[in-house]
Parts: C-alpha cells; sequence; structure tokens
C-alpha cells in the first residue's frame, strides 16, 4: 500500500525493531539528518526534534556549498554545475517484511529531480538506502558524483574496521582509529571487487573495536562493481561517510526522463559490537538477499586441486564413489571439460565454448550425471561466462564481443590469451544467460554450477556502446550482468550456483541475490583461512563461505597441517572437500567419513545460526576461537583453534557467549582423534558459568603417542533439562 504526501509534521521517524533514524523534510527546505542510532522511545523522539539540530544535508549536492564533500554532482544541459534540492514530497509503502519511505526532491530552478529511498525492515536491524535520479532538461545532465549514501557519524573515539586483501590472502582485517584527513576505500577492478578490499565497513563508536560490546555501525554497499567508500574527517564535529559507485572514468550522461538508480547501502545499528552488527548482516542476509538463503547447502567434492584440468571419465567416476562413501552430497567437476576445436588443456584456451571435449568424457555431462546417481550424490559443473580466450571459436566468430579499447592492441590476461566480454551489449548477456539455459535445458539435474571470474577489466571500450558513452562500461557491465543473472533465477530459482572469481573476487551483497554461497579464497590452507573467513564473517554468514578440506602439503602455501585442524576449521563455514580421495589413507578417509556425518548433525546450527567471534586471531596470542547458537539459544557450536605453537605457552581461556545464562549445556566434542576423551566430554555446565569461565582446553592433542604441533577443538552443546 502506497501513501502519498503522508508527511504532517517535519520530522521522519524511520525504523526498525531496535533503530531509527530522524531526518528533517520540510517541504520547499533541504532534506536533512537528524539522528541514526538506538530506536527512540516517543518521548525522546520528541525530544530530539526540539533540540538536536539538523547540521547537515542527508544527502548533500554539490554547487552552493563547494567546499564540503557532496553525494551528488551535475552539470545540467546549459552548463551550469550547481543543484539546490528541496523536499518536494514524502511516500511510504507499507510491505509485509518492509517500510520503505520515499522522499522526493526537486532543484529549484530546474526539472532535476533525486528520490532519496529508505527501506526498514520489520524484522531484522537493517535500513537499506539508495537514491533514484531523473530530470526533464531538453538535454543531457552529465552526473560527475553518484553515491548512494551519506551519513555523518559524531566525532569521539571512533574506528573503522574493514577488509583488504590480495589473490590467496581474501578477506583480511585491520582495525583504524578514524584521524582528520580523508579514508577512501576504494576498488577499480571492473569485474570483481572483493579481492584487495571490501565495500563493508563497520564502525566503532566507543574505541577500538570490541566483538560483544560496544557501540557499532554496519554499512554494506550492495554492488557487484567498482566502489568508493570514503570517510572525510574535517574541522566539524562529525565523520562524513560516503559510499556509492566508483565515479571514476565512469561519469554517467543522463537522458531527458531517464532514471539512475544507485546501488543499496545497508545500515546496521547495535550495542552488540562487531559480532552483534555481524548477527544483523548474517540474518538480514539469509532471509532477504542470498540466493536460497534458508536452504541447507550440501557437503561436496570439487575436482579442481585434485586433477586440475586432468579432467576424464573414469578419474570423475573415481571421485564420485570416494566422496559418496565418504557421506558427501554432491560433486563438481571444475575447468578443464570443455573445447572441440581448441581442447581446453590449460588455460590459454577454449572459454566461450562450452560443448564437451569428447575425448576426455566420451559419455558426456549426461554420463557424469548417471554416474553421480548411481552412486547416490548429486552433480555440478564449472564454467566461466562472462570470459573468452583470443584462442577459442568463440573469439573468432564474435571479436566485436570483447572489451577492447578502440584503436589499441587488447590487453590480454590469465594464460596470455584470456579478454572480458562485454556486458552492456545485450547479445552477450543473451549469450551468458544461455551458457546457463543451454547446460540446464540439456540436463535439467544439474544441481550446481560453480561461477568463475579470472580476469579484469585492463583496457576501456565498447564496441556497443556510442562513443558519446563510453564512460558508462563499467556501470553498464555489471547491469548487464545483473540482467543476465535475473533471467537466469527466474528460470531456475533452486539451481544452487556459486560466484567464485580467481576465489574471493565476488563477496559481495550485490551478486548474492543471484548466487548461493562464494569460494572464500583460490587459498585453502587451514591456517591462513583462520583468519581469512573471520573477517569474511564480519558480513557475510556461514551458509554462504565455501570452505574445503585441501591437501598436505597445502598446494598454495606447502604447509603441512593435520587432517584433523584442516577439518576443523572447514567445518566452521560451508563444508566441502578440495582434494583427490584416492590418494588419502584409509585412517584418513575414516576421520572425514566421520567429520561429514557430524557436520550434518550441527549444520543448521553453524548455517542457520547467530555468530558470536571470541578471540581474534589478529589478537596474536596464540589463539583464535568463535561460536555459533541457534536463535533459541538450545543448540551451540564451539571452535577453538590454536595458531601458535611454542614450548610452555600459555593461552587464555576463553568465555564462550550467546547462551542462556540459567539453562544447563551437555558437551561433547567432534571429530576427536585423542586417545582419552576431553575431561569436560559429557559434563553438563549452566549457560552462566560457560559464558563467565568457559573451559580448559589442551594445547594438544595426543595421539598414538604422538605431539601434533598444531591442535584444534570443536565441541557441541546442547540444552539439558
Amino acid at each position: 500500500m502506497m501513501l502519498s504526501s503522508y508527511l504532517l509534521a517535519q520530522s521522519i521517524h524511520i525504523s526498525t525493531k531496535n533503530m531509527s533514524l530522524v531526518l528533517n523534510a520540510q517541504t520547499g527546505k533541504e532534506l536533512k539528518f537528524v539522528y541514526f542510532g538506538q530506536k527512540l522511545s516517543d518521548q525522546d523522539l520528541n525530544s530530539i526534534e526540539k533540540t538536536e539540530a539538523a547540521r547537515f544535508a542527508a544527502y548533500p549536492v554539490y554547487g552552493l556549498n563547494c567546499t564540503q564533500e557532496n553525494a551528488l554532482s551535475v552539470q545540467h544541459a546549459d552548463g551550469n554545475m550547481s543543484l539546490e534540492m528541496a523536499v518536494q514530497s514524502v511516500d511510504k509503502k507499507d510491505d509485509t517484511h518492509a517500510v520503505t519511505t520515499t522522499i522526493t526532491m526537486k532543484d529549484k530552478v530546474y526539472p532535476f529531480y533525486v528520490k532519496v529511498n529508505y527501506k526498514a525492515y520489520k524484522d531484522v536491524d537493517m535500513i537499506e538506502t539508495w537514491t533514484e535520479v531523473n530530470h526533464g532538461e531538453k538535454g543531457i545532465v552529465m552526473m560527475t558524483e553518484f553515491a548512494s549514501a551519506y551519513l555523518p557519524i559524531r566525532k569521539g573515539n571512533v574506528y573503522i574496521s574493514h577488509l583488504y586483501g590480495a589473490w590467496g590472502n581474501e578477506g583480511k582485517l585491520v582495525c583504524e582509529p578514524l584521524t582528520p584527513g580523508v579514508k577512501e576505500i576504494i576498488n577499480k577492478d571492473g569485474v570483481r571487487n572483493s579481492h584487495t578490499a571490501h565495500a563493508e565497513v563497520m564502525f566503532s563508536l566507543d574505541g577500538e573495536a570490541k566483538e560483544n560490546e560496544g557501540r557499532m555501525i554496519g554499512a554494506a554497499l550492495c554492488y557487484s562493481g567498482n566502489y568508493r567508500l570514503k570517510v572525510n574527517t574535517d574541522e566539524s564535529e562529525y565523520h562524513h561517510f560516503f559510499a556509492g559507485i566508483n565515479e571514476d572514468n565512469s561519469w554517467y550522461n543522463l537522458k531527458k526522463d531517464e532514471t539512475f538508480a544507485t546501488p543499496a547501502l545497508a545500515l546496521t545499528y547495535t550495542k552488540e559490537g562487531l559480532s552483534g552488527a555481524s548477527r544483523n548482516f548474517h540474518q538480514w542476509g539469509r532471509e532477504y538477499k542470498l540466493a536460497n538463503g534458508n536452504t541447507l547447502r550440501k557437503v561436496l567434492l570439487n575436482s579442481w586441486e585434485g586433477v586440475y584440468f586432468d579432467i576424464n571419465e573414469e578419474g570423475m567416476d573415481q571421485m564420485m564413489a570416494d566422496i559418496a562413501s565418504m557421506g558427501g552430497e554432491l560433486f563438481v567437476m571444475d575447468d578443464g571439460w570443455f573445447g572441440i576445436k581448441y581442447p581446453r588443456r590449460n588455460d590459454h584456451s577454449s572459454l566461450g565454448d562450452w560443448e564437451v571435449d569428447k575425448t576426455k568424457l566420451p559419455h558426456g555431462i549426461q554420463g557424469l550425471i548417471d554416474a553421480a546417481k548411481k552412486h547416490g550424490i548429486k552433480f555440478g559443473i564449472w564454467i566461466e561466462p562472462e570470459m573468452t580466450n583470443t584462442v577459442s571459436e568463440l573469439f573468432e566468430q564474435h571479436p566485436d564481443w570483447v572489451i577492447k579499447a578502440p584503436q589499441r592492441e587488447l590487453v590480454l590476461g590469465r594464460g596470455g590469451t584470456q579478454v572480458v566480454l562485454d556486458l552492456s551489449n545485450p547479445a552477450v548477456q543473451d549469450f551468458v544467460f544461455g551458457v546457463v539455459d543451454n547446460l540446464m535445458t540439456k540436463y535439467p539435474d544439474l544441481d550446481y554450477i560453480k561461477w568463475d571470474a579470472n580476469a579484469s577489466i585492463m583496457n576501456h571500450g565498447s564496441n556497443y556502446l556510442t562513443k558519446d558513452n563510453q564512460s558508462h562500461l563499467y556501470i553498464d557491465y555489471h547491469r548487464g550482468l545483473e540482467k543476465a543473472c535475473q533471467r537466469i533465477r527466474a528460470k531456475y530459482p533452486k539451481l544452487t550456483i556459486q560466484a567464485c572469481a580467481s576465489g574471493g573476487g565476488r563477496a559481495n551483497w550485490g551478486v548474492l541475490p543471484y548466487f548461493d554461497e562464494f569460494w572464500v579464497s583460490d587459498d585453502t590452507d587451514a591456517l591462513q583461512r583462520v583468519y581469512m573467513q573471520w573477517g569474511t564473517s564480519y558480513f557475510f554468514p556461514a551458509i554462504a563461505m565455501a570452505s574445503h578440506i585441501s591437501a598436505a602439503p597445502n598446494h598454495q602455501t606447502g604447509r603441512v597441517i593435520p587432517l584433523k585442524f584442516r577439518i576443523d576449521v572447514a567445518m566452521s563455514g560451508r563444508l566441502g572437500m578440495e582434494i583427490q580421495p584416492k590418494n588419502m589413507t584409509e585412517d584418513e578417509k575414516k576421520l572425514c567419513k566421520n567429520a561429514i556425518a557430524e557436520y550434518k548433525n550441527i549444520r543448521p546450527i553453524v548455517q542457520m545460526g547467530d555468530i558470536y567471534r571470541l578471540q581474534s586471531p589478529y589478537n596474536h596470542i596464540g589463539i583464535s576461537s568463535l561460536m555459533y547458537v541457534t536463535p533459541e539459544k538450545d543448540k551451540a557450536v564451539f571452535y577453538w583453534y590454536k595458531t601458535e605453537h611454542f614450548v610452555n605457552q600459555h593461552l587464555p581461556r576463553i568465555p564462550m557467549a550467546g547462551l542462556k545464562a540459567d539453562k544447563n549445556y551437555k558437551v561433547h566434542e567432534l571429530n576427536r582423534i585423542d586417545a582419552n576423551p576431553l575431561v569436560v566430554e559429557g559434563q553438563v555446565f549452566s549457560g552462566e558459568y560457560l559464558m563467565s569461565n568457559g573451559l580448559e582446553i589442551p594445547y594438544s592433542h595426543r595421539v598414538r603417542g604422538t605431539q601434533p604441533d598444531y591442535s584444534s577443538r570443536v565441541l557441541y552443546l546442547e540444552e539439558v533439562n
């Protein structure tokens, strides 16, 4: 139901269960920000209307206050570079799950309009905000800045937590104070946006961030392309936070009556620290963003590290038999299965030629699906539909489909031949949709697709876009990707699709409405994964974080880590395997079989539960610990990893969190390898005791007289009467 111009007073109160956003929206005046934080009572709302000065525009624009940072800058058709926006109307739409408030503003001179939208969810503490810009001017209006949102944050002892990294080292965490000047977090990859940084941040308002206490603002830009997050700490009493599309080389020529919509910025507030903000993001993500976010994910084996490009029918059948024997539910055949004129033997050729290589797979994909059925599991496949190689039939037929600078030689990526298809082109969008549609039409029993993206936009140019709109490339690429994904999801809503992009390059809430999960990193080293998965969990739930048991020595780091530790780390996300089972001993297979069975028991807790991070590996005290708790708080899974090994070392005892203080919990260790059980095995403790004292965890394992240098524990807690 839409209620038009419902505003009677000048204040707008936008709220969720536990937080409030207050704006001043006096008709004919600038839209002003008043308050964002803990939910206000009616009395407090009435009082702040009288006492809190509306200091800043809620969506500042350029031209009449040029010294300030702005969310929107344009050049009108007549050359004027100024804006002066005034509130024209306020509308409210009340749906089943959310209330969306839209404030329409008009320039005081030009027929230029901005709609600022706020979508407040009723059952999770999240507000999404975005803008829609359009105009009725006679010519083109050039947009040079177009942030999704602006938020002033009161100065004090404010810290920012954000993620950074590189290929194989994604999701690393940094927490630092906000100091005078400008802090920017940007991406310019063009295709993937979360290898080197993330479009999500948290602001701790009470000094250096704590996990389960302290006031926290979380912000996540729901966008798959280039972004810019900026905090300007100026001479005022506030930090000025802006988030939106990175406008570098992306100015946008807005036609008359065209609407430009910015991606949403999701905002949350909590008094329960970093983990509290994470719980809000996870609940919102599972319920409203992530594809099939309420469906438990299968335990799978992926073929990549097992055989790399050496795909063959016998080998795939053997791997399927092995994972089935260990209790797995799905087998995924990775790269190397396609290409006729140019068979895919390595990464130098064949992308775009999505026909089965019958020399490797005589009975084709259907033969593998039939084999999977024989073994009682599902079958999945790898594709990279946004890319091609210069050595491919697709490139020979459609050289104009690739992104290329006019009058320049192609800049080539992976394998010395990889290039990016131009998704601004509707024909390319049709092709990308067709890659999935053709597979699913031929093989309707396909259960899973691993969708990879292994190249950046290295040279700027589109054969499809007009010469005047070449600056639209980065934006229109992701519009095209979204259109293709929307078509795929409309036709195949239950198909499981993983967002892989050279590993963790697509961990963002812009693509996840169309993907069920993402590959956290190509680096499967369990010790390094402790750090990467810790940071990634700030904004993304375990159900979306693919975490696999891999070989030792590890293929990326060469580190030799015991299987028990590798299993325990993988079990804190969506469990899978990235290994060649025929190279495992019978004891190793037995341990994995037991772990898979135990993971299935705790899967609802891990994938759907509330996270409580307890001890950060970034504190460098030799230990990392976290836990997941059911919403009912009747079951929990506690993880403990020793990250350093020294003689006569001393580690802290870890108090738990998230339990009911007045309930009792029975302790059971999962994946046990020790000759003797823990002294706490089978014992019952109150939630109060566990949250005040924790449990004493041995620093090492005792296995057949050996003492491994890595140790880890997974404890299952269940409420008892």
